[in-house]
Formats: C-alpha cells, structure tokens, sequence
C-alpha cells in the first residue's frame, strides 16, 4: 500500500530551523538522509520532496476565460505543509513507523523536533469493467 507522509511546520518553527546551528541543520538533514537510503534499499521508497515557503504558494479556483483563476498568495495559517514522503509497504503500522523516525529527527541540541507527520493512504478504486 503508497501512503504519503506529510510533514508540516508553522512560520515560527521555520523561522526558528533557519537559526539553528550549522552542525544541527547537518545532523537534522544527515538522518532524515539515513531513512531515505534506508528506505530506498528495502525497496520502499517512491519519492520525497521538500517544498517552497507558503509565500510563493497560490490558490487556485476555476477558470475565468480560459485562465485559472488565483487567490493571490497561499493564505495565513497555523500550519503549512513543509514536504513529503511517498512510501510503499506493507502495513500501515509501517508507514507509522516511518513517520515516527522521521518526526524524531534531531533539532538543536540532538533534541527531536517532534514535528507532525500526517500518513494518508493512497485512495484505491475499483478497477472498471470494460
């Protein structure tokens, strides 16, 4: 079964991730680096992207004329999607498992940052009859 696992953020952590240390950004991105190599051997890995900041996000509703339609910049919230993780394993306990490694990821100090790891499962649809 794919589940994604979705790492979100607030404006306050990202800003406080751009002060952190350089040894702490290097030890922070060095496991997150270890899962995916780790993942990629098991034969579990499909993708993984980090994502631009919420200010270079639009929103996008229809088409007027042919053109979509955009709601300027990505609006203010709590909380902001950071990047990704798609997987394929057996179990959701799995994804689970995956979601906790990458949440406890060292921050300042070896500390984990705890961040919240959404895990959704791909939607399956019945195949159509031809």
């Amino acid at each position: 079964m794919k589940y994604i696992l979705l790492m979100s953020g607030t404006k306050p952590g990202v800003q406080s991730y751009v002060a952190w240390t350089q040894q702490d950004r290097e030890a922070h991105m060095a496991v997150l680096q270890n899962i995916n190599r780790e993942l990629t051997a098991s034969g579990e890995f499909v993708a993984t992207q980090g994502l631009a900041s919420p200010q270079e996000a639009k929103v996008v509703r229809g088409e007027r004329g042919g053109m979509p339609v955009t709601d300027g910049v990505f609006p203010e919230s709590k909380e902001f999607l950071l990047g990704y993780w798609i997987v394929d394993v057996g179990t959701p306990e799995r994804a689970y498992a995956i979601a906790g490694r990458i949440s406890a990821a060292p921050g300042p100090g070896g500390v984990p940052t705890n961040l919240p790891i959404e895990v959704r499962a791909f939607a399956s649809h019945p195949e159509r009859k031809a």
